[in-house]
Order: C-alpha cells, then structure tokens, then sequence
C-alpha cells in the first residue's frame, strides 16, 4: 500500500522523502504518467519484532514496510492544469493515502509559494485543488451513467444516487471521506478513485522558529480525527548524515527520546489501517502488514498463495504473551498456543504459523 507525499511547492516534501529513503529504504523510478516520481520503500521498526528476535534464534530479521511516493508540488489551479496538475492529480489517484506536508516554521530565507506561512489557507488551498478535480471527475461519471439508465440499465440508478450525493458534497465543498456510506454504496465507490475520499495525515514540516498558527491545523486535524506529525524535516535529514550513535547522542542532547521518522512511518502504517502480525519459522523472524479484519487464510496468502489455498489451521498466540513465556517451544509445551481455523480474524501483534496442505 502506498502513501503519497502532497503539498504546496517548497514546503519540504523532497527534504521530508530524502530524510525518510536514508532510513534503509529501497529507492526506485515508480512509473504512473510521463512524470515519474520516486517511491521510497520505507521500514516500520516495531520494538516488538526486536523483542521476538531476543527469544528465538535466527539468521533473519524483516521488518514489514510502508511506500512513501514523492508527488511534485501542487498549486493554484491545479485542477485546471496549472503547474502540470492535472498530471500529479492523476498520481495520487493511484494511491491509498495521503501524507499532506504543511510548511509550519518561520524562515525569512525561506520563500513561501504564497508569500506568507498559514499552514491552515495552505490545507485549504490543496483541499480545494482535490475537490474541484474529483467533482470533474463525478461530474463526467453521472453522464457516462444517465446514458446508462436511458439504455435500460437498472443498476445504473444506484450508482446515479451515489453520484449525486457525492456531486452535492463536493460543491458544498466537503470531502468524500467526510461522509458515511452502507455497504452498497462502498462497493459502488470502489470503481471510483476520488482523492478527496483517501485518508489523510497532515506532516507538520517545523524549524527552530515554529509558528504559531500551527495550532489552527491541529484543531483542523482534531474536527476530521486526522493526526498530525511534527518533524524538523531539515535536521532529520542532516542527522541521517551521522552514524546511527552520533544522531542518537545528538537527539538526546535536544531532549528527543525518538525519532519524529518513525512516528510517521507509525502514523502512515495505522493511517492506511493495516496491521501486524509475526511469523518465526526459522530462520528468519518477519513482520507482515495486512489490512484490519483480515481473515487466516488471506494472511496466510501474504507470505505464499500456496499457503492460502492449501489453508488448514494457524497457531497463534499474541507477541507480549509469547514474551512472558520465554520462547514459542515453551509456549507449545504449556499448551499456550492457539488453534485458529478459517474465520479467524488476525490480530495486531499475533505471533503466527500456519499449517497448510497442497
């Protein structure tokens, strides 16, 4: 799943996606249109994957991860192709999230695109950007889909409420994710790929000189239950110049107790509501992501397909549990282990294997 990196020009974006590809991320061309942006493969460092490694032997240790894409800047006018929008909307159409950056420090050597920093008008102006591209979007969907009903298509017209809800909201300036939906008209938004309905987290880009209308986005963020990441995008950047005991002795001078990389590596991995869950089939110990609600079986397709289709069962047991006991051989031996069939839902922090049969 993947996160896209948004936001006005010069607001740190490229500085906050060089800071976060140092933190061992795989760096490559990701290829959507004739403009190319760069995706960095990031890893989620879990303390409790560190536990398990202290319990059980291995050779191995795979953290899971989160892809970060680097959009070019938005402007003004972007969805009326200003600045090549149209272009980098259409990127972010292709996304499961955003991760907004919003410059919220003082730098008169620093130029803002709009002459000032007012991360609230800056949100506002990205938001108003989305919106007006996905009501152009809806609004060339109802006429694909009145055609569709005058051609006698009666599931058309369900489709055609939703797009009429969704064309209301957006002119009244809402976005689609703002609003509920039943179970039918969530399937019938999946064949939508509106921007304004991807979760958000707002990226706080800070300096020395913090200012103080960053307040406004955080009372933004509160009304939408969105979270907000502070980070000092410029330092992280330069602290990913030193070894990894230099920056610890360096953010431990500045009262810093962990890495603000991290908390959004944390931030973007909850934001895209996904889970973890633990293999230790020696030798390697693995995190794995997949989506909340997830079902035994399709977890067990993360790791193989083979796995999936030849599901039996899945022994479990939660990583803090594990812990206690000491090692997974110990925990079999107590009968701490659970037997799990085809409708369990895995839980965030299951220590699992699977038995299977093909």
């Amino acid at each position: 799943m993947k996160l896209g990196i948004v936001g006005l020009p010069n607001v740190g974006k490229s500085t906050l996606f060089n800071a976060l590809t140092r933190l061992s991320a795989e760096v490559a061309n990701f290829p959507f249109t004739t403009i190319e942006p760069n995706v960095g493969i990031v890893p989620l460092e879990d303390e409790r994957l560190l536990e398990l490694a202290k319990l059980i032997p291995h050779e191995k240790l795979t953290f899971t991860t989160v892809e970060f894409v680097d959009i070019a800047g938005l402007v003004k006018g972007a969805s009326k192709g200003e600045g090549l929008g149209n272009k980098f909307l259409s990127h972010i159409r292709e996304l499961d999230g955003i991760a907004h950056v919003v410059r919220c420090f003082e730098d008169e050597n620093v130029i803002h695109v709009s002459g000032s920093v007012d991360p609230l008008r800056d949100v506002e102006t990205i938001d108003l950007e989305l919106a007006l591209s996905d009501l152009e979007y809806v609004e060339k969907a109802l006429i694909k889909v009145e055609k569709a009903l005058k051609g006698g298509e009666k599931k058309a017209a369900a489709e055609k409420q939703l797009l009429d809800r969704l064309k209301e909201a957006l002119s009244s300036g809402k976005a689609v994710r703002s609003l509920s939906f039943d179970e039918q008209e969530k399937e019938h938004l999946k064949n939508h790929f509106l921007l304004t309905s991807k979760p958000v987290l707002y990226v706080a880009n800070v300096g020395e000189k913090v200012s103080p209308k960053i307040e406004e986005l955080k009372k933004k963020a509160a009304a939408e239950k969105a979270a907000v990441v502070e980070i000092y995008t410029r330092m992280e950047c330069e602290l990913n110049e030193f070894s990894g005991e230099e920056a610890a002795e360096f953010r431990k001078e500045l009262g810093i107790t962990e890495t603000s990389l991290k908390k959004l590596v944390q931030a973007a991995h909850k934001l895209l509501g996904l889970i973890t869950f633990f293999t230790v089939k020696e030798p390697e110990i693995r995190a794995w992501s997949v989506p909340l609600n997830t079902r035994a079986p399709e977890a067990a397709g993360k790791i193989h397909t083979d796995m999936q289709r030849g599901f039996i069962a899945a022994e479990t047991i939660n990583c803090g549990e594990l812990k206690k006991i000491g090692s997974w051989q110990e925990a079999k031996h107590k009968g701490s282990l659970k037997l799990e069939g085809k409708d369990y839902i895995v839980k965030d922090g299951d220590v699992i294997q699977f038995r299977f049969a093909v």
